[in-house]
C-alpha cells in the first residue's frame, strides 16, 4: 500500500518544503535491506539529530518548569519523558505505525522491537521536522505532541521517572527491610530470540515473576509485578 507522507504531515499539523524528510524519517533500515532498489534511505541519520534535538528543548522546557530542582533531578525527568516507552506511545498516539516502511519481518512484531523501532521514529520525526523548518517548528511540535500528552506534574509526584527494579528494592528496604534478589526460572527460544523468565524475592519469599528478551528486561517486569502484588 502506497503511504501519503502529506496526509500524515497534515496530520501532525506541520507543512514540509520537503517532504521526502518525512518519509526518510518512517524508514526503517530493514526496509532498505529488503528493498535495496528503492532509493531511499533509512531514518538514522534523522534520528540521531532528532535526539539532539529533542534533548535540548525538553532540557529547556524543564530548566524553566523546575528552578529550584537539582541537576540530577532534571536529568531523571527528562529521561521519563524521552524513553523509548514515552517516546513510543506518542508515535503510536501521532499515528506514525500506519506510514512505517518496515520490511515484512518487522512489520509482523508487535513487542518491545516495534516500541525501539516506534520511538526511534519520533526522534527522526523530530530531526525532519528541524532539518526542513528549524528550531521553532521543531518545539513547536514537541511541545503539542510529546510535552503536552505526558503528564510531568504527575511523573515527578509519583516519582515514576525511577524504574521498577529501582523503585522496588527503595520500598522493599523502606517498608520491610530487606533487600530483593531475582532468580533466572527458565531460557526459552534460540539464541537470537531468547525469552528469560525471572523470580523477584524478598528473602525466601517468592514475590513475582517477569519476562523479557534479556534478563535485564525480566528483572524489571518481575519488579512492577512485585509492585502491583505489594501494592506499593
Amino acid at each position: 500500500m502506497t503511504k501519503n507522507f502529506e496526509t500524515l504531515a497534515e496530520h501532525l499539523n506541520v507543512t514540509f518544503s520537503d517532504i521526502s524528510l518525512l518519509r526518510t524519517a518512517c524508514t526503517h533500515r530493514s526496509y532498505i535491506n529488503e528493498n535495496r532498489d528503492s532509493g531511499l534511505e533509512h531514518n538514522e541519520r534523522l534520528e540521531f539529530l532528532g535526539d539532539a534535538v529533542l534533548e535540548l528543548i525538553v532540557t529547556s522546557f524543564l530548566f524553566r518548569k523546575y528552578p529550584k530542582k537539582a541537576e540530577g533531578e532534571l536529568t531523571a525527568f527528562r529521561s521519563a519523558i524521552v524513553n523509548t516507552v514515552s517516546l513510543a506511545k506518542v508515535g503510536d498516539k501521532i499515528g506514525l505505525n500506519d506510514y512505517m516502511l518496515l520490511s515484512k519481518g518487522e512489520s509482523k512484531d508487535t513487542g518491545r522491537a516495534r516500541a525501539i523501532i516506534l520511538a526511534n521514529a519520533v526522534e527522526a520525526v523530530i530531526g525532519a521536522i528541524y532539518m526542513d523548518s528549524g528550531y521553532d517548528t521543531s518545539a513547536n511540535f514537541i511541545s503539542e505532541h510529546i510535552l503536552n500528552i505526558i503528564d510531568i506534574d504527575e511523573i515527578v509526584k509519583n516519582k515514576t521517572w525511577i524504574d521498577a527494579k529501582s523503585k522496588f528494592q527503595e520500598k522493599s528496604q523502606e517498608k520491610v527491610g530487606l533487600t530483593p534478589s531475582y532468580k533466572t526460572l527458565k531460557e526459552t527460544g534460540p539464541d537470537h530470540d531468547k525469552k528469560f523468565t525471572l523470580a523477584v524475592f524478598l528473602g525466601d519469599v517468592q514475590i513475582a515473576t517477569g519476562e523479557g528478551k534479556s534478563k535485564q528486561e525480566a528483572e524489571q517486569k518481575a519488579a512492577e509485578n512485585a509492585l502491583v502484588v505489594k501494592k506499593w
